[in-house]
């Protein structure tokens, strides 16, 4: 039994009661003893010839991963008009972005998620229940027994039980409900020797949130949005460890920390099969409206888009003032509606005050696409959670294992019980604690199976960002990919210990039953090792 993301989203959620009063940001803390030194194609499709093919098209993904990205641009090349050129190409990027070799729309890659689970369901061994949130968890020693889920909707509740649970939320929520041990925030630098660990551990150091949206251009067009409540507030405010406003087009590079000025050219005019996205040479972020591009007009037959879809998600709409995990219902509330309301404030900036490349303010043709993001306010039906709460495991991963300062391009700790594999930065945004970005290079690292397995429940499983990392580490294990990873496994877990009667704590433990659990994983197509390549 899993349990869905409990955030939704809906024009609504501010319309409850007045809203307070504009937020009141914090003194920022001190960072600097953490700083970091359907085209009708008719040829199959073709490689990219480009020099920089990324790793996840070649391996360091599971086999299931890669089936969701061919079913994502299998459906653009079934049902969109797409240029031959484009079809063609085996690495075909529908938005063209440079944050990533796939971006696409939410529509497209819900579908191809859809499909994935199709079989499952039509047999009737799946039920999905949308927009649930579990409320509560009933446990006898240290064993789950059953969850209690509500209806975000209709406020009815169902109580579930099952040998095993899966807690796949973002926020890691059943961790709490089940008084299952956790962490959460930021650990001192004594408990692990971390060195980008603060003095004091904090809890309520959490990474922002961002409340994501997706905007196209039409010139001549006057799509303004009203003026958000908060506007003012969010209009003058200038964090510590920023180089100018929070509503500018300068901010810190995440590596470097020094101020970069970013650009803004809606639709432009290159063509999009000649944009590469590789982030271990270019994080791509420097031009704004191409980054996170999700539609690209030009990959399609001339007339049928009238303008790119861009997916914001940007170093203006990170949201650190509260923190949403770990500070009361209210305090999370507050968060989500003054993280909504910064969103809507950087796009009503960006329709009205941003400067243009010709000298111009404004962009007044920027459109909010509620049909893309499919909700009333054209917001994210959630927020972007970079952090959960994490399970205190058998493993913990620390920065020890993957920080290349520490473990040299080629190193890292390689585990007995490695159940995959992962590879990114150690990425951490800026936080509720007040601290900047921390951007360190990691290794390719693996994930072991230690850290899906807590100290003491037997019969609750992470199966996200809530497995034993820490707030450094979790910078880099909190990736989709590895998420899914870590997802697959523990679902694999479940399944296995059910079969042979066993409990996860033996197969970790025990070689050879955890060896008889690789050889299954295997066979499924998770990749458990690296070969031998380098950080970035």
């Amino acid at each position: 039994m899993t349990s869905q993301p409990t955030s939704s989203s809906s024009a609504a959620d501010s319309a409850v009661s007045p809203p307070p009063s504009p937020p009141v940001a914090p003194a920022a803390r001190s960072s600097s003893p953490r700083r970091p030194t359907g085209s009708g194609a008719s040829s199959p499709p073709r490689p990219s010839r480009r020099t920089n093919t990324p790793w996840v098209e070649q391996f360091g993904v599971t086999a299931s991963y890669r089936a969701l990205r061919e079913a994502i641009r299998g459906y653009y090349r079934t049902w969109y008009p797409l240029r031959a050129e484009a079809a063609a190409l085996l690495g075909l990027n529908p938005g063209a972005g440079r944050v990533s070799k796939l971006c696409a729309e939410p529509r497209v890659a819900l579908a191809a998620l859809e499909g994935l689970l199709a079989p499952y369901r039509s047999s009737g061994r799946l039920t999905l229940l949308t927009e649930h949130r579990p409320v509560a968890a009933e446990t006898e020693g240290d064993t789950v027994r059953s969850v209690t889920l509500e209806d975000l909707h209709g406020g009815g509740r169902r109580t579930f039980s099952a040998p095993y649970v899966l807690d796949a939320t973002e926020t890691g929520e059943l961790l709490e409900l089940a008084g299952v041990e956790q962490a959460l925030g930021a650990e001192s630098r004594a408990e692990f020797g971390e060195p980008h660990a603060p003095e004091r551990a904090d809890p309520l150091n959490q990474q922002g949130i961002t409340f994501c949206f997706a905007l196209s251009h039409h010139e001549g067009e006057d799509h303004t949005i009203e003026k958000p409540a908060d506007y003012d507030f969010w209009r003058g405010y200038t964090p510590d460890f920023w180089p100018g406003p929070l509503l500018g087009f300068l901010a810190p590079d995440p590596r470097s920390l020094e101020a970069v000025p970013r650009t803004f050219v809606p639709n432009p005019d290159t063509d999009p099969l000649a944009v590469s996205a590789d982030q271990s040479a270019d994080a791509g972020d420097k031009e704004l409206f191409g980054f996170r591009r999700i539609l690209a007009r030009k990959l399609y037959r001339d007339g049928h888009f009238d303008s790119d879809i861009t997916l914001v998600n940007w170093p203006l709409n990170d949201y650190w003032l509260k923190p949403l995990i770990g500070a009361g219902e209210q305090t999370a509330a507050e968060a989500v509606r003054e993280a909504k309301q910064l969103s809507l404030s950087v796009l009503y900036w960006l329709q009205t005050e941003a400067p243009r490349p010709d000298g111009g303010t404004g962009f007044p043709g920027l459109r909010l696409r509620p049909d893309v993001m499919g909700t009333e306010d054209g917001l994210a039906k959630a927020p972007y959670v970079r952090e959960s709460r994490r399970i205190k495991a058998v493993t913990t991963v620390t920065e020890h294992d993957v920080a290349v300062d520490l473990v040299g391009p080629t190193g890292g700790t390689r585990h007995r019980d490695s159940v995959g594999v992962g590879s990114y930065r150690i990425d951490l945004h800026p936080s509720t604690g007040g601290d900047n970005y921390i951007d360190i290079g990691s290794v390719p690292f693996e994930i072991p199976l230690g850290a899906l397995i807590p100290r003491r429940t037997r019969n609750l499983l992470p199966a996200g960002k809530n497995i034993g990392t820490t707030h450094i580490t979790n910078g880099c294990y909190r990736l989709h990919p590895v998420e899914w990873n870590i997802g697959e496994v523990a679902g694999a877990l479940a399944a296995h210990c059910l079969d042979e009667g066993v409990e996860p704590h033996q197969v970790q433990a025990e070689d050879k039953r955890f060896e008889a659990f690789a050889a299954l994983l295997d066979r499924a197509g998770v990749e458990r090792h690296w070969p031998r390549v380098r950080g970035y």
